[in-house]
């Protein structure tokens, strides 16, 4: 990917030039002859008065191609679209696929928005209304109008060359959706099912009846997973009366993952790994809040050694172990929480007694292994079994309730509808802290009279 990258920026360089020098010629057929999302990322990265030259040498349909083709947030595009007229950005958007341009719409101010839907034709206008206000993060959030719709009387021929007439219009040709006169969804029959039949046979012989179709109002996540399951190449989207709207590409579900899997890992993490670009200041004001919150649940654990300071000083030596304890059983939680929320993303739902013994069991092999290693590590360092063996147990109990704690609060949250990433590392080891803490004092006190003795 770097070498990729470090082409684009050389044929950035290059084609710029070619502007610079005025050879308009050449560059608009050197940039047409690179891949769409080169193209883009060029376009993005000219300076803006270089793209302002571009702009009058590329046609509508060739800046529309470019701007469906930024993989920049929507308010990024919509500010290289303030470089133009708004009639000539309006031009531009209407040439684009709907999904998009309601991506960039649903970015701009109530102002800017009414503009560009004032300079559309009304139907257009009107069907982008109604797909920005659907919820972020569902399938009408990500659906596009440009699709291909046969009558279900046709025949193989006659559908094969709608295909020819209609393709550059549709988003994808893959599948064409076959919808009746009253506008539902009948079936669906794919491009390879036309190519591998005989033009006479009427298309109803071909149809595929049983439809996968998503709503409106499902969530992005679940598409997801159906288009994952199925390897579905687009997703048909319907209403609850069965009216065909619109459907969902792979592209936009590619995105999908990108981001569900950036929102599990920011979660983990505690902080948004999306946001790398910002200031000094700006990423700390992100961070500062769950460090806070973690800092007051930290001083629970500063408190509950506090409550122990009488055992500390009677036996010095157990402070030595305890970040040992706390950071073993955090680790563990915090595996224990990452396989948690990878299941729920997923989909894998187990019965909550299935996910108790598991955890449980897990928890104890590992507390078993490491706490018998700690054990004879101590026992042999400090010539003193009584305290290996506090430390064992105390090793073993913290791993199995760490464990067990980083599976059910994850799911816990998620049966009330709170994201289970919110979970994060930092928060289920900041929680181990305190519970291993609670362990190993309580333990360390059964045992002190037998430590006591030993020295």
């Amino acid at each position: 990917m770097d070498e990729i990258r470090e082409e684009i920026e050389n044929q950035t360089t290059q084609l710029a030039d070619l502007v610079a020098n005025q050879r308009l010629v050449e560059f608009k057929e050197a940039f047409l002859e690179l891949h769409s999302y080169e193209q883009a990322q060029i376009y993005y990265d000219l300076a803006p008065e270089t793209r302002h030259v571009v702009i009058g040498i590329l046609t509508d349909d060739e800046l529309a191609e470019v701007f469906d083709a930024l993989e920049e947030e929507p308010a990024a595009i919509s500010e290289l679209l303030e470089e133009m007229s708004p009639r000539h950005a309006t031009h531009i958007l209407n040439k684009m696929f709907t999904d998009n341009v309601a991506d960039i719409l649903g970015e701009m101010d109530a102002d800017e928005v009414a503009t560009y839907l004032s300079l559309m034709p009304k139907d257009d206008a009107n069907e982008l209304r109604q797909l920005i206000e659907y919820d972020d993060e569902t399938a009408g959030a990500l659906l596009a109008t440009e699709y291909l719709a046969i009558d279900p009387n046709y025949t193989v021929g006659e559908a094969m060359q709608y295909v020819k007439k209609e393709a550059n219009e549709a988003e994808t040709i893959f599948y064409l959706y076959v919808v009746d006169e009253a506008e539902q969804l009948v079936g669906v029959v794919s491009l390879r099912d036309l190519l591998t039949h005989p033009d006479a046979l009427p298309i109803t012989e071909i149809t595929n009846t049983r439809v996968i179709a998503a709503h409106p109002a499902d969530d992005q996540e679940d598409v997801a997973m159906t288009m994952r399951d199925y390897d579905f190449m687009a997703l048909p989207v319907t209403d609850h009366a069965n009216h065909m709207i619109g459907i969902i590409t792979i592209d936009d579900i590619v995105d999908v993952i990108d981001e569900e899997a950036a929102s599990d890992y920011s979660g983990l993490a505690g902080v948004d790994v999306e946001i790398v670009d910002i200031s000094p200041l700006a990423a700390a004001k992100k961070r500062l809040p769950w460090l806070i919150a973690l800092l007051f649940l930290g001083m629970s654990t500063a408190s509950l050694i506090s409550h122990y300071e009488a055992l500390v000083s009677q036996a010095a030596i157990l402070a030595v172990f305890i970040s040992l304890i706390t950071g073993t059983a955090g680790n563990a939680g915090t595996q224990s929480l990452a396989v948690a929320v990878r299941k729920i993303a997923l989909n894998e739902e187990n019965p909550l007694w299935k996910v108790i013994l598991t955890e449980i069991t897990i928890g104890l092999l590992i507390g078993v292994i490491t706490g018998v290693t700690i054990f004879l590590i101590v026992g042999f360092w400090k010539a003193n079994w009584f305290l290996g063996l506090a430390i064992g147990i105390s090793m073993m109990a913290a791993i199995t309730v760490a464990n067990l704690a980083g599976s059910l609060i994850p799911m816990g949250m998620n049966k009330i509808g709170v994201d289970p990433a919110v979970a994060s590392g930092p928060f289920i080891s900041t929680l181990s802290d305190l519970t291993s803490v609670l362990i190993y004092f309580s333990i360390a006190q059964i045992f002190l009279s037998n430590f006591v003795n030993q020295h």
